[in-house]
């Protein structure tokens, strides 16, 4: 899953998959909100939630795994991050993974993950789902470079929604 906002709206892409092996996702949905605010550091869940959480109710399936553009676990005396929410948030068990492309100095809870031959890590936490068993099906993903395949698709669809402005809702 990832966002990308213009002034007004928020763009939510969520690639869906089988198999962490997978090179083509099995249903891409993307829906559109009005944007909630700023950014804020340590805070960047109160804008991002509730485009997450719209997104997830509209496609009305249930997942054992969500992949997110962030952190889940955050410094004290914060500590929840993005993931960390929205685990809390959704109405059934489920773990999320965090995916951030860069450190962030409220986050400290990670482990750095590095694929291909890319000699900048990514940064990776969960909740629910051990962090080193993530880190493995992080690095078991499709493709050779940094970014594996799905993640980069989820980031293509959600920049360009924001392109073209899709209309409030969601499609699939």
């Amino acid at each position: 899953m990832d966002v990308h906002y213009t002034e007004n709206l928020a763009v939510t892409a969520c690639v869906e998959f089988g198999s962490w092996i997978d090179r083509d996702p099995t249903a891409i949905y993307v829906s559109a909100i009005d944007c909630f605010g700023d950014y804020v550091p340590g805070r960047f869940f109160e804008r991002e939630m509730p485009c997450l959480l719209d997104a997830l109710n509209r496609i009305r399936k249930t997942f054992d795994i969500l992949v997110i553009d962030g952190f889940v676990h955050l410094k004290p005396p914060v500590i929840k991050g993005l993931g960390y929410h929205l685990a809390e948030a959704m109405p059934y068990p489920v773990a999320v993974i965090g995916v951030a492309k860069n450190p962030l100095k409220l986050a400290d809870q990670y482990v750095e993950v590095l694929r291909g031959r890319s000699r900048k890590p990514l940064f990776l936490s969960s909740i629910h789902i051990p962090v080193h068993r993530a880190a493995d099906l992080l690095k078991g993903m499709f493709g050779a470079y940094r970014i594996p395949r799905l993640i980069k698709i989820a980031d293509q669809v959600a920049r360009a929604g924001v392109n073209r402005g899709t209309q409030r809702g969601i499609t699939g």
